[in-house]
């Protein structure tokens, strides 16, 4: 999951029978059943159930916090975590499970332990307290605590800190990794530009030749790729400044080791590090400028799709977006529930740019190009911004308070100022940023008049 994402239960993980670098095979079951087995083979079912509870709980919390970092992915394994009990925890594939452990797990598989401050699951780390003695959690030192009243909860207070609380209740869904699928490059948004903005300039603390970028607001623009470039040039990567799956998991694995999140002594991850520049979700009664450039893509789309019903673009999702949405879920192999996620939004956009890319420029004619697939920002270059600047020059003759600019290729302040104009014109959220809705805004008026519709 990404570090934009708050943590929930994944429906299904993946262990590997053996340690990380070792040749073994890896099993997927459910997220319970996994703790059941877990429990069953570090735990004694003979124990005081405040025991039992207190180590399942650490032993949950444990594994969110390996599947919640990414802790194996981002190294470029292929799993979430190993049964290997120097690395993680024990796990036996096959095992029969105590009765009573299955029936505690399933009341309690949902809740994890946190910090009061930090919003991953804590590295709850432990050993049996025995032969093998760490600075977290003893096992046997549980049954010894609940033997003398501790409950479950004051247990780990115990061993992890007055500090910590007990998440009840997580959201359950399927475990989606957290590279979005798409190169992430100059022009880029949305909530995965954020997170890594947010992860670069964590990590340029303790490599400060990486630059610190100033506005983290979830458009990849310039900062961004000089961080980006330098932080590749640290780390040995191809220095192309777009953040690709080699480069996410790098970006991912450092953070985690800078930020030492499993580890006791973790830095957490605060609020503040994952509030969304962009919704988690978009569902029907949402609106606002979200919704626009879901319904503009939905349109383009729908317009090459016959399935994919025709909606106005009007900013509300209501039925006819939602069951646009369905359809365009149907078509592409998503679970059609209307609802616009992460796996939704990047398939529309893969969907979108597919369409982009095939129409030839004769397509056009006289008419505006349809949206490039990418937000147009001061300091980008390419034809892109050429199209831009022409579309707008020919508006300003006829709304004379739009700024005349030149049409050089590249975005400048004439042209964000330019920008920012038109959107204060149209009623448009005005952010000198050109996307969906604005470019949208400016086609339909730049068609309006060379088509003679003024």
């Amino acid at each position: 999951m990404a570090n934009g994402d708050l943590p929930y239960i994944p429906n299904l993980i993946t262990v590997h029978l053996g340690k990380p670098d070792q040749e073994a095979q890896n099993v997927q079951v459910s997220f319970p059943d996994y703790i059941k087995n877990v429990a069953s083979s570090e735990i004694y079912p003979t124990w005081p159930e405040s025991a039992i509870r207190a180590n399942i709980y650490a032993q949950i919390s444990f594994a969110l916090n390996r599947i919640y970092t990414e802790w194996y992915r981002s190294k470029g394994y292929d799993f979430d975590i190993t049964n290997s009990t120097q690395y993680d925890q024990a796990f036996v594939y096959g095992r029969d499970i105590y009765d009573n452990i299955s029936r505690i797990v399933d009341e309690i598989f949902n809740n994890y332990v946190r910090k009061q401050d930090s919003v991953e699951p804590y590295f709850t780390q432990f050993c049996n307290g025995t032969t093998v003695t760490c600075p977290g959690l003893s096992q046997w030192g549980t049954v010894t605590l609940a033997e003398q009243g501790y409950t479950p909860y004051e247990i780990l207070q115990y061993y992890y800190g007055d500090d910590i609380e007990i998440v009840r209740n997580a959201p359950i869904r399927s475990n989606i990794p957290s590279y979005p699928g798409t190169v992430l490059r100059l022009g880029s948004a949305g909530n995965e530009v954020q997170d890594i903005q947010i992860q670069l300039n964590r990590i340029a603390d303790n490599y400060p030749s990486i630059p610190k970028i100033p506005n983290i607001s979830g458009r990849f623009d310039q900062n961004t790729e000089n961080a980006v470039r330098q932080f590749q040039k640290i780390f040995n990567l191809t220095q192309d400044g777009a953040v690709g799956k080699s480069t996410w998991y790098k970006i991912k694995y450092i953070y985690n080791s800078v930020k030492r999140l499993g580890e006791l002594s973790s830095e957490g991850i605060k609020y503040d590090e994952i509030a969304n520049v962009l919704p988690t979700v978009l569902r029907r009664g949402d609106t606002g400028n979200y919704v626009q450039a879901l319904q503009y893509y939905l349109s383009v789309i729908g317009y090459f799709n016959e399935f994919i019903p025709f909606i106005q673009i009007d900013g509300i999702f209501g039925p006819a977006t939602e069951d646009a949405v369905k359809q365009f879920q149907s078509l592409y192999g998503l679970t059609a529930d209307g609802i616009v996620g992460r796996q939704t939004w990047n398939k529309l956009e893969d969907a979108y740019l597919g369409i982009v890319r095939s129409l030839p420029e004769e397509y056009y004619g006289a008419r505006a190009k349809i949206y490039p697939g990418r937000l147009l920002q001061e300091g980008m270059r390419g034809d892109d911004i050429t199209d831009l600047q022409t579309y707008l020059s020919l508006i300003g003759r006829t709304y004379t308070e739009i700024p005349e600019i030149p049409v050089t290729g590249y975005f400048g302040s004439q042209t964000a100022d330019a920008v920012r104009k038109f959107q204060e014109l149209f009623g448009i959220p005005v952010s000198g940023v050109v996307g969906p809705p604005t470019w949208n805004a400016i086609a339909n008026e730049y068609n309006a008049i060379t088509l003679g519709g003024l």
